[in-house]
């Protein structure tokens, strides 16, 4: 089996980004992924809970509803769920029906991202969850920015864009782009990993992008790179960074220049529309907030270009899913991204049918 980013399946059994902690922070939080209409919470004590937003009593939307001291109270009729999807109240009886409980979905929250798993809770394994040190609780945490942006693209799609950065040099000519030739021509060097596919890019003696100088000061030309790792299904890390010519940064990339590090997450609503959930710490003008607000405002407009970029592929990819895309030389970190993932998930539905037996 293969499949075309803009026609990929669910994979289920694996964490999602489902949200940030601060958007719980703000109350229910709506949110649909893969399909389905989830109530993001935390509770009295602060916990963090994602059930369906579906009242088992009328089928009310929970997000209509308001937190109390026993959990997630319907909006309807008062009847009132925790974080594990269990009725704890009903108003004017005491007797809770067995059946009165609705589905859950296993969370963690970690390094200020709200984590969710969308498959069978028995198999929700917390170790699998990856770090992310730039964050608070984090090993190095960093000024950073982050957000979440709707583009309306199969989850995979992001994917597809991240693992092909030749078109860096096409698409982000005002930020983060640069000259487009020294992208198709960067040294390139990508291996596959247990879960997913890395990748390198050096651009070695070019000019610096403008988000690059704007951030760093750079008054010459830079020797640059651009290090990224797919985890399956939908996670990007990155590390982009840049030094002064003439200082070995192929030896030694740990010295003053521009450095950041993101998390691309591509969580699914629909089978056509996804969230772009991400975060940039960056290691340069540290104690500067002002650099952390630069940062913001450069990202968002490149990433928008992208979410923009995406939904045109996936409007004309729609009006004739079967006619194949063609590969080029660029997309070797691409194909073996889709490798990794359709390993996975071969090897889920390989799973559920043995369950089945």
């Amino acid at each position: 089996m293969s499949y075309e980013s803009a026609n990929a399946p669910y994979l289920r059994n694996a964490w999602y980004i489902g949200a940030w902690d601060y958007e719980l922070d703000k109350g229910i939080l709506a949110r649909t992924i893969m399909d389905e209409p989830i109530a993001f919470f935390r509770d009295a004590q602060g916990n963090a809970g994602a059930v369906e937003d579906r009242c088992c009593h009328r089928g009310a939307a929970l997000t209509d509803g308001k937190i109390i001291e026993t959990g997630l109270q319907c909006g309807y009729h008062g009847l009132v769920f925790d974080t594990k999807g269990k009725c704890v109240e009903i108003p004017g009886q005491d007797h809770i029906p067995p059946m009165a409980n609705i589905k859950y979905y296993p969370v963690v929250e970690k390094q200020e991202f709200i984590w969710i798993w969308m498959g069978d809770p028995a198999l929700a394994d917390e170790s699998k969850i990856i770090d992310w040190p730039y964050h608070k609780d984090g090993a190095t945490p960093l000024p950073h920015c982050k957000d979440v942006l709707p583009f309306n693209a199969n989850y995979l799609m992001l994917v597809d864009n991240l693992m092909d950065l030749t078109h860096l040099g096409f698409v982000h000519t005002k930020t983060i782009g640069g000259n487009a030739l020294q992208h198709v021509n960067a040294l390139m060097e990508t291996s596959r990993t247990e879960n997913g596919c890395k990748f390198s890019r050096w651009m070695l003696n070019s000019n610096p992008p403008p988000t690059y100088v704007k951030a760093a000061g750079f008054k010459g030309n830079v020797d640059r790179w651009l290090q990224f790792e797919y985890v399956a299904p939908c996670l990007v890390k990155q590390y982009s960074g840049a030094i002064d010519v003439g200082k070995n940064a192929q030896e030694n990339q740990n010295q003053p220049g521009f450095h950041s590090h993101i998390i691309h997450c591509s969580t699914p609503q629909t089978k056509n529309s996804s969230f772009y959930i991400w975060s940039a710490a960056h290691g340069y003008r540290t104690d500067d907030p002002r650099a952390t607000e630069e940062l913001y405002g450069q990202l968002v407009p490149t990433f928008i270009e992208d979410v923009n970029m995406m939904a045109s592929q996936q409007a004309r990819i729609d009006r004739n899913p079967e006619r194949p895309l063609v590969n080029i030389k660029a997309d070797n970190a691409l194909v073996h991204a889709r490798r990794a993932f359709m390993a996975a998930y071969e090897a889920e539905q390989n799973q559920m049918r043995q369950a089945a037996e």
